[in-house]
């Protein structure tokens, strides 16, 4: 294996649930809780991406606001939408979520039918790719996090 070129397909968590875009922001919490993670992907009847929705968006942009998780949809919280091609080169993910300064990145199946087929994440980077570049990730995406 040595010298294989990594994709992000290769670094992703696979077996990602959408929550669909017509669902409440309560739905989403609850299966944010259930599934233990901070962020869905958000995706239509289409089965395909149209988002990404995590528990700061639901605290932040509907709770603090005084506004009613039950009433809102969850494609009204959607981020807009970054993803990378599964059999795109694993620097490339790095490098996308350092220009967007994003902390998850869903990976698209482009030649599978434009489906979603998992995400990188934070600990993802962590496991595969050096000390220097995971360094790099955190100066660009938390230095001005706000």
């Amino acid at each position: 294996m040595a010298g294989k070129r990594l994709t992000a397909r290769d670094i992703m968590t696979a077996g990602v649930t959408c929550v669909d875009e017509q669902q409440s922001l309560a739905d989403a919490a609850r299966m944010m809780r259930d599934l233990t993670v901070g962020c869905l992907p958000i995706c239509g009847s289409d089965e395909r991406l149209k988002g990404v929705i995590t528990d700061r968006d639901i605290v932040l942009k509907c709770v603090a606001e005084g506004r009613d998780p039950a009433a809102m949809k969850a494609v009204e919280l959607a981020s807009p939408l970054h993803w990378i091609d599964a059999d795109a080169d694993a620097h490339e993910a790095l490098e996308s979520m350092e220009t967007h300064q994003i902390k998850r990145l869903p990976v698209i199946d482009v030649r599978g039918g434009h489906q979603l087929v998992g995400m990188i994440t934070e600990a993802n980077l962590a496991k595969n790719l050096s000390d220097e570049e995971i360094a790099e990730f955190a100066s660009r995406v938390y230095a001005t996090a706000r």
